[in-house]
Parts: structure tokens; sequence; C-alpha cells
């Protein structure tokens, strides 16, 4: 049974921590910036305008990532505690949020481009499997986000939280919501070539699964528990992007 009592911080210069969550999205980032104009990016237009575009996607992360998460999950603690608001390097970030943050980035870069927000969110949606990867394994470092006691001979002790052996959830979403995803959507990329916003539904759709079955191994938001019928805020939001995934590979799939 393996023992998690990493230290959540990677590096400290002087009185500056450097935190193993910080630099997930860092690499996340770089990574698949290199990797979508590397590899993915075909459009010879949209190459050029995607540093740009950058811009406008780490902003749509960054804010929508942070709203969703003081919306959705911890609401009336950010009300009575609005400066930590702004304490961002303490964690707190919805993957929903920054999914929405991103959606309306690439609305406002394209039109203000004259371009189909498609193109940009299709490539966007390939990479994105990148950071959630390292996301996940960020959080398995922190011990935050684990799952529920087991005996499986793969459980995980987190010292920092108790001594109970538990799921380690985080490792499953790096698999699937990462690693497997990340494949799948790279089969399927040379299937769609043609139709813009496919990939971008079947991103929605598979990590909106995926997503939903590894919340029955993992320990709700302490703040929030069960919010009804024994399903999670992550389900239960996980549900909704589920079905604007169906309806958006419909619809672009239907296109001609």
């Amino acid at each position: 049974m393996f023992i998690n009592n990493f230290d959540p911080v990677a590096l400290e210069i002087f009185s500056l921590e450097i935190r193993w969550y910080s630099l997930a999205y860092i690499f996340g980032i770089i990574v698949g910036w290199i990797l979508a104009k590397k590899l993915f990016i075909q459009n010879i237009e949209i190459k050029n305008k995607f540093d740009d575009y950058l811009t406008y996607l780490i902003i749509g992360i960054i804010l929508g990532g942070r709203l969703g998460y003081i919306f959705l999950y911890n609401l009336n603690f950010y009300v009575s505690n609005p400066i930590d608001i702004f304490k961002i390097w303490q964690g707190g970030m919805s993957f929903h949020g920054g999914l929405v943050g991103v959606i309306i980035a690439s609305i406002i870069f394209a039109k203000k481009n004259n371009q189909n927000s498609f193109l940009y969110m299709d490539i966007v949606a390939i990479v994105a499997p990148i950071g959630l990867f390292f996301g996940r394994i960020a959080n398995f470092i922190n011990s935050e986000l684990y799952g529920t006691i087991t005996k499986v001979p793969w459980a995980v002790i987190f010292i920092q939280v108790d001594n109970f052996p538990r799921h380690p959830s985080q490792l499953y979403e790096a698999l699937l919501e990462g690693l497997f995803l990340f494949l799948l959507l790279i089969y399927f990329k040379k299937k769609f070539l043609n139709k813009p916003g496919v990939i971008s539904g079947l991103f929605l759709l598979i990590y909106s699964i995926f997503r939903f079955i590894v919340e029955f191994y993992r320990v709700p938001d302490e703040q929030l528990g069960y919010i009804f019928l024994n399903l999670t805020m992550g389900q239960v939001v996980s549900l909704i992007f589920i079905l604007s995934g169906v309806i958006l590979f419909y619809l672009k799939y239907e296109t001609r």
C-alpha cells in the first residue's frame, strides 16, 4: 500500500513558495501550446493567430475556473471572505468553470477575427487532456480530491488526511480524463477533420462521462456533500455537459 506524504510545495525560493498545483497549470499550457502548433493545427490562418489566442485562453481558464469554483462549490465562504477570491495560489479552481471560460474566450477571439470559434475550440479540446493529466497529478501530490475508503490493493493512505486506505481517485482521473481521453480525441480527429465542432462535442461528452464515473470513488466536497440522489455537484454539472456534448455532436456531425 502506498503512503502519500508529498509536500505540495515544489520549490521554495527565500519566502516564495512554488507549488505543484501552479506548475501543473504552467506545464499543461506550455505543452498543450507546443503540441497544438507542431501537430494539430493544419489551418495556416489559425496557426498564425494561435499565439494571440493563447492570451485569451489563459484569461478564460483562470477567470472561468475561479468563478466556477466560487459559485458552484464554495459561495458562502467567499461571500464572507471576499479577499480570498484573489488567492488563487491556495487552490480552488473548477474545471467546468474553466471550460466555460475557454468557450467564451474562443467566441470573443474568433468573432474579433471573423473566424469560426470551433476551429480554435477543437484544437483546445484535443490538448486539454494534457493539462487535465498534470492537474490531477498535482491534486494527488496535494492530497486533495481524494477517494473514498477502500480495501483494493492499490489503495493509498493520504497521511495529511487520515490513516485510512483510499481510492487514488486523482490518478483515476489522470488516466481517464488525461491520457485515455487524449488518445481517443487524436483518433477521432482523423475521422472528423472537416466537421468543426464535432471534436468539441466529443470532448464534452467523453470527459463528462469519465468525470461522472470517477466521482463515485471520490469524497464529495466537504462544504457541499451530496446534492441529491447521492450525486455530487461534479456529477450534476457533468450531466449537464453530457447533454450539451450530445447536442453539439449531433448538430455539427449533421452539418454538411
